[in-house]
């Protein structure tokens, strides 16, 4: 369709007082008695097309689309990804005029999941730390502990460097498990004349009851427990999911026990060889 600018001043300069008839055409023709301009297309970047836009006679030039974000979508499309499932709650909230009806009605959905993730991990990364209580916080703090949440508590005395290694290792623990709460208690705000003994003693509670306990230096392992095999420990009443994939005391074991059977085999070669030297008495 021709579409004619049909100006009755020669004056390039008072075009917009110019009278404008405009015909579709194919092409963009601008007439002037005695002066013709054409154009293919009125999108171009030329100086007549810049006078003709500064006076209103052409449409503002189109903006280039972002390829690279048409590019996105299409593979988003191609794939059968919904783009807003790659969103964060921010750029949902953004972008939710850029989506028809059924499209909102299922970000609301998605939103609505994704808060409950966020307010899961932040639960799950509440603790983080092995916290000292006192005897009075012991019920608040461990028997009435929200229901779905583990709770490990280490009793004991700054006076047994047995316990003082526990500590050290539960606060290790403590970061790597965040979801899970580590405490830990002097023995007599909680428990008068308690036998040492019994110390370190471990505590692991869910739901208000207790699940598991490791009492006295033994149970928790040995003065030279480590601080995998007490994760080990800890996994196997339920209170953290550990990646180890054995248990790390079984390996020590296997290596103590090879140690001693070389050593038995050094000592019963011995005896042969000296069995051997002995002179035979007729």
């Amino acid at each position: 369709m021709e579409l004619s600018f049909l100006v009755q001043n020669t004056d390039i300069g008072a075009l917009q007082k110019a009278s404008i008839e405009v015909f579709r055409s194919e092409k963009w023709q601008i007439k002037i008695p005695g002066r013709e301009w054409s154009m293919k297309d009125p999108n171009e970047d030329t100086e007549w097309n810049d006078v003709l836009r500064h006076f209103g006679i052409l449409p503002p030039k189109e903006k280039p689309k972002d390829e690279t974000a048409e590019m996105v979508l299409h593979s988003q499309k191609e794939a059968g990804v919904k783009p807003y499932e790659r969103m964060n709650l921010e750029e949902l909230k953004e972008a939710e005029d850029d989506f028809d009806e059924a499209d909102r009605k299922a970000i609301e959905m998605y939103r609505q999941q994704r808060l409950q993730e966020w307010k899961c991990l932040l639960r799950m990364q509440k603790y983080g730390e092995l916290r000292e209580i006192s005897g009075e916080q012991y019920v608040k703090e461990v028997t009435n502990a929200p229901e779905d949440v583990w709770v490990i508590i280490h009793l004991y005395r700054t006076s047994i460097p047995m316990c003082l290694l526990v500590n050290r290792h539960l606060s290790l623990l403590a970061r790597k498990f965040p979801e899970v709460k580590f405490l830990k208690a002097i023995v007599n705000s909680c428990i008068q004349n308690y036998n040492d003994r019994c110390l370190p003693t471990i505590l692991v509670y869910k739901t208000g009851e207790i699940k598991g306990r490791f009492i006295g230096i033994a149970e928790c392992g040995g003065i030279y427990l480590e601080v995998e095999e007490l994760e080990w420990k800890l996994a196997e009443v339920g209170a953290i999911e550990t990646d180890l994939k054995e248990n790390p005391q079984k390996s020590i074991m296997n290596i103590m026990t090879l140690a001693v059977q070389n050593i038995s085999a050094h000592e019963d070669t011995n005896t042969k060889s000296s069995d051997v030297m002995k002179p035979h008495i007729t």
